[in-house]
């Protein structure tokens, strides 16, 4: 890691590239490299963001998003049934979740 915020910030450009690169040649859901671009932007972000507060003790108002694979699981929800007044589907929590 360089200790120089705009040698950084070029990094974090390059990264952001990249990431738009492997997105418009995609080979679908779940392309690796997509997968791989988005990890490198998250990375060069918090080197930007360590060298910014090093080099200047400021940040950036951004925040890295590190999805849980077991946010999904939070909360499990059935399917009631559906209002024919409305068209809404109603939503309960199962009985364990309550």
């Amino acid at each position: 890691m360089s200790n120089n915020p705009r040698a950084e910030l070029a990094h974090l450009t390059a990264a952001l590239e990249e990431h738009l690169n492997a997105i418009i040649n995609s080979r679908g859901e779940h392309d690796a490299a997509v997968d791989n671009t988005y990890v490198a932007i998250a990375n060069a972000f918090e080197r930007y963001e360590e060298a910014l507060f090093d080099a200047y003790e400021e940040v950036t108002p951004l925040e890295v998003f590190i999805e849980d694979e077991d946010d999904d699981d939070d909360f499990d929800y059935d399917f009631a049934e559906e209002d024919d007044e409305d068209d809404e589907v109603e939503y309960y929590l199962d009985e364990e979740q309550k």
